[in-house]
């Protein structure tokens, strides 16, 4: 497993808040995973997203199998294959390896409600052109939004293998690594122990969680993650939030001709720091070398190339989460 542009510090000398969501994540997870220490320049980042994929993935009564499927889902609608990798491995610590196998495979599953999950799921990276919203419990539609964040956190940062030369791809290690990890991922988890983890919010839970813990995470992320939009000027966050509203979740065909267009009208001192958050919103892994080179040349610390792909992947992430009008879950049929 490798950093694309980052070096992120041992979790064994990590300190503080960050030492906190380590210990946390060793206790109710699988430890301090890649997708979380590339995010440890950033620590109330990496509180929050740690928070929102804990209380909605891990905790609370809700199907695992079910969000276990919609965190593959909508990896695979993300085109994250470290994401799709991971999660279709977490199924097979659920039991539930045939299930894994068909999402692997990009199938439809055999029962009724996780065929209906999937197409919701697939549907979410579109919300205007799909006329998609939530009839699911706030754990689930919670997994969905931050599979949206950290898809393209991943995407953007991390290598696509989780293991040399792809081994995680095969079957056989999906199983055997399934099995390893089938304890921990049965455990359940009590709901609200990472908020302890997070600041004292500014944005209010949203009306689709109700009074879920999911919400208070959800806002945190949304606060944390969107001040990383202050590394650039007004014109810029202005073509990042209305590129994201009119594209509404399409791959651009060629991501780098299609950001240096939009960008053209941009200050110059603000134009590589669009376009790399435009690329963390809609095709994380087309960000370059050449355009973190460019960026460190005013930015050269990982903080702030952290800060900028999180406002990429967030301001992409409330794009669909802007969808869900209802105030609750229309109702608690799934689980």
């Amino acid at each position: 497993m490798t950093y694309r542009f980052t070096t992120p510090m041992k979790a064994s000398a990590a300190t503080g808040r960050t030492a906190q969501v380590y210990r946390q994540m060793s206790d109710d997870f699988l430890g301090p995973l890649p997708t979380f220490q590339v995010l440890a320049a950033v620590p109330e980042v990496l509180a929050a997203t740690w928070a929102l994929m804990r209380e909605a993935l891990l905790a609370g009564d809700a199907s695992r199998v079910e969000r276990e499927l919609v965190a593959a889902a909508v990896s695979r609608a993300n085109r994250c294959r470290f994401c799709v990798d991971a999660h279709t491995m977490l199924l097979h610590a659920l039991g539930e390896p045939k299930l894994a196998e068909v999402v692997v495979r990009d199938g439809t599953p055999p029962q009724p409600g996780h065929a209906a999950l999937v197409g919701w799921a697939q549907a979410s990276r579109n919300p205007r052109a799909t006329g998609w919203t939530s009839p699911y419990r706030p754990e689930v539609t919670g997994t969905l939004l931050a599979f949206h964040f950290i898809n393209r956190i991943v995407s953007a940062l991390l290598d696509p293998d989780l293991l040399p030369g792809g081994l995680q791809r095969s079957p056989l290690v999906r199983s055997v690594g399934g099995w390893l990890s089938a304890k921990t991922v049965r455990e359940p988890k009590e709901p609200g122990r990472s908020l302890a983890l997070l600041d004292a919010g500014t944005t209010a839970a949203p009306g689709w969680a109700g009074d879920s813990p999911v919400g208070v995470a959800y806002a945190a992320l949304t606060d944390a993650a969107t001040r990383g939009g202050d590394l650039l000027g007004d014109v810029a966050r202005q073509t990042v939030t209305a590129t994201v509203r009119w594209e509404d979740g399409q791959f651009p065909a060629r991501p780098a001709d299609w950001a240096v267009d939009l960008v053209r009208d941009v200050p110059g001192a603000d134009r590589v720091g669009t376009r790399i958050a435009l690329l963390a919103a809609f095709a994380p892994s087309a960000i370059s070398v050449g355009d973190v080179a460019l960026w460190r040349l005013s930015h050269p610390g990982d903080v702030d190339l952290v800060r900028l792909v999180a406002y990429g992947a967030i301001t992409a992430t409330e794009h669909i989460a802007q969808a869900l009008t209802s105030a609750h879950p229309l109702g608690d049929h799934h689980a």
